[in-house]
């Protein structure tokens, strides 16, 4: 994932060819997710006041997301990212963040990050600086309520930006879920050994689950370790977001205190389904695959 500035979003735009646009965002797609499954689900991001802004609200919310922060006005434009997708569905992204860098801790919503159960963040956010106080302001107000955090590390080069930072998070309970992929587990750790850096996770975060594609993913917590199948899988047609879908998930699963199998195979449920359109965000109803499934 490159960040890129708006002179680069519009040439990139203007050179590609037949698209399909939709509403994303890694961490808005795994409010989508939960909601899909049944869940309730609250989303803080921030949009300004355009035809894109628009679209993106009237998705989330359709989609059964309580989306509520006032979208800015004036400014930067909401933000976009344009992802290439390579015939064997891997991805690469180009993302303008614009409006995102304004979301700070005036849009916390002190009685949602209170009373949801699991508050959930994207690695990604880290980048702008009022964000980074948005979440530590939103996990702070999770955990006096006796609620968990989690977050995802996103990818490996926000990794390598701020590797020292993750860390910390973990290791001094800011973050009690973390969510990653072999390769970003790998760079968080700088090690070319999954299992030594698997290792090293258990020891830092209270419970982690890692996913491995095709082979399917690794829960741990504590001496406990749980492996988890993928679901079986016609055509790859788009990985983007996999990650973002098992999350979905797994929260789900997890807010509902069922095992960490089943957590898991909710998670490989929603992010089978996703890679094989395009697109973010699963067409299926979760709930009903799931159910159909046996999961549910």
């Amino acid at each position: 994932m490159n960040l890129i500035d708006a002179l680069r979003a519009e040439l990139l735009y203007e050179r590609m060819g037949p698209a399909v646009e939709t509403s994303g965002g890694s961490a808005g797609n795994t409010a989508a997710g939960v909601a899909s499954f049944g869940g309730r689900s609250a989303y803080f991001g921030k949009v300004a006041r355009d035809p894109l802004g628009r679209i993106f609200a009237h998705d989330i919310h359709a989609q059964g997301v309580a989306f509520d922060t006032e979208p800015l006005d004036g400014g930067a434009p909401t933000a976009r990212s344009m992802i290439f997708v390579t015939p064997d569905g891997e991805r690469s992204m180009n993302t303008y963040l614009g409006a995102c860098v304004e979301l700070g801790p005036d849009d916390v919503e002190d009685d949602k990050a209170a009373a949801a159960t699991v508050t959930y963040f994207e690695g990604y956010l880290w980048d702008p600086p009022r964000a980074k106080q948005a979440i530590l302001k939103t996990a702070e107000i999770a955990h006096a309520a006796g609620r968990e955090v989690a977050f995802t590390l996103s990818d490996p080069f926000c990794v390598d930006r701020y590797r020292e930072e993750f860390l910390h998070l973990m290791r001094t309970g800011v973050v009690d879920i973390a969510f990653a992929n072999e390769h970003e587990l790998k760079s968080l750790y700088q090690t070319g050994s999954f299992e030594a850096a698997l290792g090293q996770l258990r020891r830092d975060c209270r419970m982690a689950a890692v996913t491995q594609s095709e082979r399917g993913s690794i829960i741990v917590r504590g001496d406990e370790t749980v492996p988890v199948e993928a679901i079986p899988v016609v055509d790859v047609v788009d990985t983007t977001g996999a990650g973002d879908l098992y999350a979905a998930g797994f929260l789900h699963g997890y807010t509902q205190g069922l095992d960490l199998a089943r957590c898991g195979n909710l998670g490989s449920l929603a992010a089978g389904l996703v890679i094989q359109q395009v697109g973010p965000r699963p067409r299926q109803n979760l709930k009903a695959e799931a159910e159909q499934a046996g999961l549910l």
